[in-house]
């Protein structure tokens, strides 16, 4: 089994932080061109700009990607740098609670909006992308592409301050396994990771306020700890290498064992 990536083009999205951070770096090392998205301008030139004027493997776009014409800038800006798409990873994602009972259904728009439709589109438009450059190249044998989802446990577990975040997630779910099966005639591949007990931005920002939930996490992981968002990268690149050429619409669940039992009562981020 071969996990190399290398030579790749990669667009990441949540590029600025957490493990969307954590995958662009991942990537450069193994020699994959970058095309870094993000709302966070300052924190993309900040991690990226050097690279970027120097015209190396990474370069960056500061948008909101729940805007079509943005997406559509984006995938325009990764051809025009790298002349190709080979990998989409849907990093960016917000975590937010919410009373259950609140009928205005803010919450649950704002979480469909950025964690799921945001993603889809994403995934839509670069999916066309990358027939497009296909047919243009003559490519009529081989892998055309692939896209992996970083989704999360909430997905499957029922709290009620989660609830617009985990309908959300578990949206993201099925529309992985959706376009995974109207994208195999088309040789792209679509997966997700789903992870908990991972240090996410979100969760990194939860337990400022609420520290005393990291032990709880830690007590409710079979491995005893919380992960760093690096220990989800060997997992990302594993569904982008053709050393997963023959899985599609998977969800891998990489959580310390997590998802096994789960008798924690904080949220899973």
């Amino acid at each position: 089994m071969t996990l190399a990536i290398t030579g790749k083009t990669a667009i990441v999205t949540g590029a600025a932080h957490g493990i969307g951070l954590a995958i662009t770096r991942h990537f450069l090392d193994r020699g994959v061109h970058v095309m870094c998205a993000d709302l966070d301008e300052e924190k993309l030139e900040a991690e990226f700009g050097e690279s970027a004027r120097m015209d190396g493997p990474a370069r960056y776009f500061a948008g909101d990607l729940c805007q079509k014409l943005t997406v559509n800038n984006l995938l325009s800006a990764t051809v025009d740098a790298f002349e190709r798409i080979d990998i989409l990873v849907n990093a960016a994602r917000t975590f937010q609670t919410s009373d259950a009972l609140d009928a205005s259904g803010e919450a649950l728009d704002q979480m469909l909006t950025q964690n799921m439709r945001g993603a889809l589109r994403m995934s839509q438009m670069t999916a066309k992308r990358m027939i497009a450059l296909a047919e243009k190249e003559g490519r009529t044998s081989g892998e055309v592409g692939c896209i992996v989802n970083v989704s999360s446990l909430a997905a499957s577990r029922t709290r009620p301050e989660t609830l617009a975040y985990s309908v959300a997630c578990a949206a993201q779910d099925q529309a992985t396994r959706s376009l995974a099966v109207a994208l195999a005639p088309h040789r792209i591949r679509v997966n997700a990771v789903s992870f908990a007990s991972v240090m996410s931005a979100s969760l990194q920002s939860a337990l400022k306020d609420n520290p005393d939930w990291r032990e709880e996490i830690v007590a409710g992981t079979p491995l005893g700890r919380i992960a760093p968002a690096s220990d989800i990268v060997e997992t990302v690149q594993y569904l982008a290498s053709s050393g997963a050429a023959f899985v599609t619409g998977q969800t891998i669940q990489v959580d310390g064992g997590r998802s096994l039992i789960d008798p924690v009562r904080v949220p899973a981020f």
